[in-house]
């Protein structure tokens, strides 16, 4: 089987229906698209385009009605749940909007959980980098309630790359953080990619975090409607106006 170098996750003709008969909703419509290896690529398009739906699919949380993804050459539809379960933790990290950090747990100890949950042992160089790159060295020691709102997305970030993913999915990072906070976040994201060669694929409505991707990927009803490189604000704006989202 042919390793897919260029590609770190994809889906082929994939369609995800929601309920049957009358009340069905089809969230995705024969959609094919790919993320790039070591580059970083925003999912845009108007309220029910099916963006969350295609990341979860393509992460495998939620499995295709049809068609099929993939994360390198690996087919999920393929796997065990064992085996699926076994891949999500090795070659997919996660950021949500909603953080998810343990909350009984050190800062420092939610960066690690991946890898502590694995049986393994951190890479303590590697634990060292991430932290720096997320500045979080004064904070390591603190749980979550006694962080802000973005030091516990950074911390989910980090915790993201701790486990050396070969790709991040990234839903609505910045949808419960201020101006300050997103604009710290997604440079860090940005960093991940360029310093590290890290591949990240976010789901955002906002044109400003969009803006700071290689690529951007707009979704229509389901589909697939077309793909910018070198987003600007105001590019993205133009396109998505013309989407109607």
């Amino acid at each position: 089987m042919t390793v897919l170098t260029d590609t770190a996750a994809r889906v082929e003709g994939a369609t995800k229906v929601f309920g049957e008969g009358d009340t069905a909703v089809r969230a995705l419509d024969d959609m094919t698209v790919a993320f790039d290896r070591g580059r970083f690529t925003a999912i845009m398009g108007p309220s029910g385009s099916g963006k969350s739906t295609l990341l979860h699919c393509v992460a495998g949380l939620d499995n295709l009605t049809e068609g099929s993804a993939y994360i390198g050459d690996v087919r999920l539809g393929d796997l065990s749940e064992k085996q699926l379960t076994l891949l999500r933790r090795k070659s997919v990290g996660f950021v949500f909007q909603a953080f998810n950090l343990i909350p009984t747990l050190r800062a420092d100890e939610n960066i690690t959980l991946p890898v502590d949950i694995a049986g393994e042992h951190p890479d303590e160089e590697w634990f060292n980098i991430v932290v720096r790159t997320m500045r979080l060295e004064d904070r390591l020691s603190h749980r979550p309630s006694e962080l802000s709102g973005g030091q516990q997305q950074r911390v989910a970030a980090a915790r993201a790359l701790m486990s050396r993913p070969e790709i991040v999915f990234a839903d609505e990072p910045s949808g419960n953080l201020d101006s300050k906070a997103t604009d710290e976040l997604l440079q860090f994201l940005r960093r991940a990619v360029d310093e590290f060669g890290q591949t990240i694929v976010m789901v955002t409505h906002d044109p400003i975090a969009a803006a700071y991707a290689d690529k951007v990927v707009f979704l229509a009803d389901g589909r697939c409607v077309g793909e910018m490189t070198g987003p600007t604000v105001e590019s993205i704006l133009d396109h998505m106006k013309a989407l109607g989202g």
